[in-house]
């Protein structure tokens, strides 16, 4: 077995050194590293805005920070003999986390955004597996690191498909951020005018945010381009299941995975999105599933009395402005409750069958609030 590493200068942004990355999806992109199935590879990412919210950070920043550098991913790794049609499992070995973490709301961006129009930033400190912050004082959040962003590079076919149904979803006033070369790696410009951005997950995975990725969890991930390209970035010190403000517990990390490909399965199996399995627990249990919680529900009508039928966006949306609303009783601001939520609260379905209205929980683990 051989190990292979991606080494970045955290001093520097992606665009002073281009040769760790990309911060758009494309086929053309050149791998950094070649991997046989079995190695063993190390990659050191930087955090999602490219080192825009350190420490010193102030809130004009957060108010208009360049978007345009949105993910910064390391990679891309060619894994010899992995080709369209085969899925590439990538077991996640370990998540080395940084010291230093934060949250922040950028204004027009989030689940809340309309309600959330100011900007706002917690720093974290992250040490002994916890994170802690004077901005959230009393508040002490378990750490399960994992990559937000990770993922493999789509194919030719699939990128003209991707860019197509994205343009027609932004036509009919969906939010979607189109390919731009602004501020992209690489600036080729026949890569960077055609690239996908990072910000949606997609078939070859990309921005899941799933906080069950972390070490122990295998990824499943079909095939597209010979080598499958694999990147990742985005990393988080913790998150709820819904990141709602748009940011986890974001921060640097060192990634270890090992990459296995099974031939043809995609093809076979007709698999077409990201899978992934795990056989421990991502959290300890009483953190994963809380010994002690409060929870808020919400249901598919406005806040005005207008009726939606089985809207889980609109219940979804519900559950957590009630979750805001039981935080504010309890002390805390509306902006710090939102980030409360962002990185530790988990939405969970409860149903989807009580036509016409769905119900969405907010689950508020307790035991992040100490004396």
């Amino acid at each position: 077995m051989a190990i292979h590493e991606i080494r970045v200068d955290w001093g520097k942004t992606l665009l002073e050194e281009p040769g760790t990355g990309h911060n758009r999806w494309h086929p053309d992109i050149p791998p950094v590293v070649r991997c046989v199935p079995g190695d063993e590879v190390v990659l050191e990412t930087r955090d999602a805005f490219d080192g825009q919210m350190g420490p010193a950070a102030p809130l004009e920043v957060v108010a208009a920070p360049n978007l345009d550098v949105v993910h910064p991913l390391t990679g891309p790794v060619y894994v010899e003999g992995a080709e369209p049609g085969d899925v590439l499992a990538v077991a996640i070995l370990d998540i080395e986390p940084d010291r230093y973490g934060y949250t922040v709301q950028v204004p027009g961006f989030g689940f809340l955004r309309d309600v959330f129009p100011e900007p706002f930033k917690v720093s974290w400190d992250i040490a002994d597996g916890w994170a802690t912050s004077a901005d959230l004082p009393g508040v002490r959040i378990p750490g399960s690191p994992f990559m937000g962003t990770i993922g493999l590079t789509p194919g030719h076919e699939l990128l003209a498909a991707t860019t197509a149904r994205e343009q027609a979803l932004l036509e009919r006033g969906g939010f979607v951020l189109p390919p731009s070369a602004a501020s992209a790696v690489p600036t080729d410009p026949a890569i960077a005018a055609t690239a996908l951005r990072t910000v949606p997950p997609r078939e070859q995975a990309g921005n899941v945010d799933i906080k069950q990725l972390g070490k122990g969890a295998v990824l499943l991930i079909p095939v597209d381009t010979p080598g499958g390209l694999f990147s990742v970035g985005d990393a988080h010190f913790a998150q709820g299941d819904c990141e709602t403000c748009g940011t986890a517990i974001e921060m640097r990390a060192t990634l270890r995975v090992r990459f296995t490909v099974h031939k043809g399965e995609a093809a076979a199996k007709n698999i077409r999105d990201l899978r992934f399995t795990r056989e421990d627990y991502y959290l300890p249990p009483e953190f994963a599933a809380p010994r002690r919680f409060f929870a808020t529900t919400g249901i598919s009508v406005t806040k005005d009395g207008v009726n939606h039928s089985e809207d889980i966006t609109l219940a979804a949306r519900n559950a957590l402005l009630n979750m805001i609303e039981h935080l504010g009783e309890r002390g805390w601001t509306r902006q710090q409750a939102y980030a409360i939520c962002s990185v530790a609260v988990d939405l969970k379905i409860s149903q989807v069958v009580d036509a016409p209205n769905m119900l969405v929980s907010a689950f508020l683990p307790e035991d992040i609030f100490v004396s």
